[in-house]
C-alpha cells in the first residue's frame, strides 16, 4: 500500500516555518491530529481536528480508523527524534508512512547556547523518570533535556546538587523559534526560577570542590551502592559487565539480583534497555530499588520470585546473569530464553556452584576462567594484599 499517513513536524513559526512540501500536505489533509497547541499553530487550516487519545495506545486504533483520508498527525519538530514517529512505526508500515521533519528542540538549543551538538548529549525525560539524567552527570559536559513540564527543572536541579554538581549551570529555553521564545539563566544549587511548561533544558555539568565524580562504568565502586556485603565486587562486576556486553535497547535477566548492581550498570550502560532482577528476598529488593534511583536505573523492574519458575513471561533477554539461585535447571531455561547472539554469564563462589559451572562447561562449551582479586588494606603499621574469595565465571554465547 501506498503512503497515506503523513507525519509534520511543526515549530514555533507554524505554517510560515514549513517547506512548501510539508505545507501541501498539512493543507491538503482531511483529518489533523495534533496538541492543543499543534492545532493553534495550524489553525488556517480547514480540516477534521482530533485531539491526542489518551491512553498513548489508543492513537494507533484512532490512526488506522482513518485509512483511506488524507490524515496528518502534527508533532512537535523532528518526528523521529524522541517523538511519536518511532511508535507509531511500531503498529504501521513505513512504507504507508511520510516523515516531514522540522528543526528540532535539540538544534535550536544547540544554536542559542553556541554548542556543537556533535559535543552534546541529547536526552528526554518527557514521560519518563528524571533520574535517568543521572549517569550522564560528569565534568563538563553539556547536556540537552527535552522536559516534561515547568516543575522538570527544578527536580533536576536537585538531583545535580545531590549527585556533587550544584555549580551547574542552567538554562530554560522557553518556545524556541517562535515570536514568545524566552531564556531563563540559573545554577542547580539556587535554582529557583518558574519556568514556562513548554521548554528545553540545557545544563552544563560543574563539579563542586571535593565532589565523588562517579565513572558511567561498569564497575562503580562497592559503596556507591547500599549493600549487605553480598554483592558482585567491583573488579569482578567489571568483567562481568564485559562479557555481558550492554547495548542500546538491550534486555538483561539479572537472576539472583541481590542489590541490583549488575543490573543497574547494566542501564546506565545500555542506553534506552531494560533490566529485570529475579530477587526472593524483600529487603534487598529494597536495597536494589534505590540503588536504581539513587544511580539512574530507574528503569530496572524488581521481581519477587526464584529461578526458573520467575523467569516465565519475561521479555527475551539480550543477555544474562546468573549471580544465585544456581542450579542446572535454571542453566537450561536461560540458556533456551537466550536471544540469538545473545550472552549467558554465570559466576560462582562455592565449590558446590562452581561443580555446576564445570559440569555446564562440559556439556555447552563456552569459556571457563577463575577470577582472583586482592585489595592492599592495613595490616598493623604496614600494608599487605587481601584476597577476595576467587570467583569461577562461565560465558556462553548463543551463536
Amino acid at each position: 500500500m501506498s503512503a497515506w499517513l503523513g507525519i509534520v513536524g511543526i515549530g514555533e513559526d507554524g505554517m510560515d516555518g514549513l517547506s512548501p512540501s510539508a505545507r501541501a500536505v498539512v493543507e491538503a489533509a482531511e483529518v489533523i491530529i495534533g496538541g492543543d497547541r499543534h492545532h493553534r499553530l495550524s489553525d488556517a487550516v480547514q480540516a477534521e481536528r482530533l485531539a491526542w487519545p489518551s491512553p498513548f495506545d489508543a492513537m494507533i486504533d484512532v490512526i488506522r480508523s482513518h485509512r483511506g483520508k488524507r490524515l496528518v498527525i502534527l508533532v512537535t519538530g523532528d518526528p523521529l527524534w524522541y517523538s511519536v514517529g518511532a511508535r507509531i512505526l511500531k503498529a504501521i508500515p513505513a512504507a504507508e508512512v511520510t516523515f516531514h521533519p522540522q528543526l528540532s528542540a535539540f538544534q535550536w538549543g544547540a544554536a542559542r547556547m553556541g554548542w556543537s551538538l556533535a559535543d552534546v548529549e541529547t536526552l528526554t525525560v518527557h514521560g519518563r523518570p528524571v533520574e535517568q539524567a543521572i549517569p550522564f552527570f560528569a565534568p563538563n559536559a553539556r547536556l540537552l533535556v527535552l522536559t516534561r513540564d515547568g516543575d522538570t527543572p527544578g527536580e533536576v536541579a536537585a538531583l545535580l546538587a545531590a549527585h556533587g554538581y550544584g555549580p551547574s549551570a542552567m538554562t530554560v529555553l522557553g518556545a524556541l523559534g517562535g515570536p514568545r521564545e524566552s531564556r531563563i539563566d540559573g545554577v542547580a544549587e539556587s535554582w529557583a526560577a518558574e519556568s514556562p511548561a513548554f521548554h528545553l533544558l540545557a545544563i552544563e555539568c560543574r563539579a563542586a570542590p571535593g565532589a565523588r565524580v562517579l565513572p558511567k562504568g561498569p564497575g562503580l565502586p562497592d559503596d556507591a551502592f547500599e549493600h549487605d556485603g553480598k554483592m558482585t565486587k567491583s573488579e569482578v562486576r567489571a568483567l562481568t559487565l564485559s562479557q555481558l556486553a550492554p547495548r542500546r535497547h538491550g534486555v538483561l535477566w539479572d537472576v539472583g539480583a541481590g542489590c541490583g548492581s549488575v543490573g543497574v550498570e547494566w542501564l546506565r550502560l545500555a542506553r534506552d534497555g531494560a533490566a529485570y532482577g529475579i530477587e526472593p528476598r524483600a529487603d534487598r529488593r529494597d536495597m536494589a530499588a534505590r540503588n536504581a534511583l539513587k544511580l539512574g536505573a530507574p528503569r530496572l523492574t524488581l521481581i519477587d520470585g526464584t529461578a526458573p519458575e520467575a523467569l516465565e513471561g519475561l521479555p527475551t533477554p539480550d543477555a544474562i546473569f546468573i549471580g544465585g539461585g544456581l542450579s542446572e535447571q535454571t542453566i537450561d531455561v536461560c540458556r533456551a530464553a537466550l536471544a540469538p547472539q545473545g550472552r549467558l554469564v554465570a559466576n560462582a563462589v562455592t565449590l558446590e556452584s562452581e561443580a555446576l559451572l564445570i559440569a555446564a562447561h562440559a556439556r555447552h562449551g563456552g569459556t571457563l576462567t577463575r577470577l582472583s582479586v586482592a585489595r592492599a588494606e592495613p595490616v598493623g603499621p604496614f600494608r599487605g594484599w587481601r584476597a577476595a574469595m576467587p570467583v569461577t565465571q562461565w560465558v556462553w554465547h548463543n551463536d
